[in-house]
């Protein structure tokens, strides 16, 4: 059985052949995918994309890009969304500390909100982490997320930072970087991760694999 862990099928890029993929994917031996969001629009459409297949799953949450979003009247809106019995996460949520679209306060605030209705909700996370190592550790410990655990997706830290992050109920999940050519360091934690904790992902449409990118 295949399991994509993490894809964007609510993506503009999948609005020509949305459908026709969704389908061909699981006629090829996708048994389950889960649709990650990342604003407000992919929340609607990863939801509306769960209950039209039995085999979709939606997570939903705001990505830190999209951090200045998370406000009175959205937050509210998340429990809402996860009254849907297809909703299985809150994500894709974290720090990206990367780009630094929005602000690290907006975005380490969003996070922090995101995890405490995670917990009301009795949901796994599904984690965002780029160049933020410090802080979404710092953050997943201080507020107790490992209650609920979930996922790091596309793993991208050190051996000793999958210690800390298995050690705190998260699992880790790696996609196309793996097949990078310096991808050095995430060899080294796949040698790490027991089998157990360790789940694929497609994160598509981004992340592609060589040689096919």
């Amino acid at each position: 059985m295949l399991f994509d862990t993490h894809a964007h099928y609510d993506d503009e890029r999948f609005d020509k052949d949305r459908y026709e993929i969704i389908e061909k994917v699981h006629q090829e031996g996708v048994s389950y995918i889960i649709n990650a969001s990342s604003d407000v629009k992919s929340v609607r459409v990863s939801v509306e994309l769960a209950q039209k297949y039995p085999y979709v799953y939606a997570a939903i949450g705001i990505h830190p890009h999209n951090a200045e979003e998370v406000c009175s009247n959205i937050i509210p809106s998340l429990y809402e969304w996860a009254a849907c019995d297809k909703v299985v996460a809150i994500g894709e949520i974290g720090l990206d500390y990367y780009y630094d679209f929005t602000p690290r306060e907006v975005q380490i605030r969003c996070f922090a909100e995101q995890i405490s209705v995670a917990k009301e909700l009795s949901l796994p996370i599904i984690v965002h982490n780029r160049d933020s190592h410090e802080d979404v550790l710092r953050i997943i410990k201080g507020e107790n997320a490992k209650e609920v655990g979930g996922v790091f997706h596309c793993f991208s830290g050190s051996v000793e930072m999958a210690r800390e992050v298995l050690n705190n109920n998260f699992y880790i999940s790696v996609g196309g970087p793996v097949t990078f050519k310096n991808a050095r360091r995430v060899l080294e934690v796949l040698k790490y991760v027991p089998d157990d904790r360790l789940l694929v992902e497609t994160d598509c449409p981004y992340l592609t694999p060589e040689p096919y990118r």
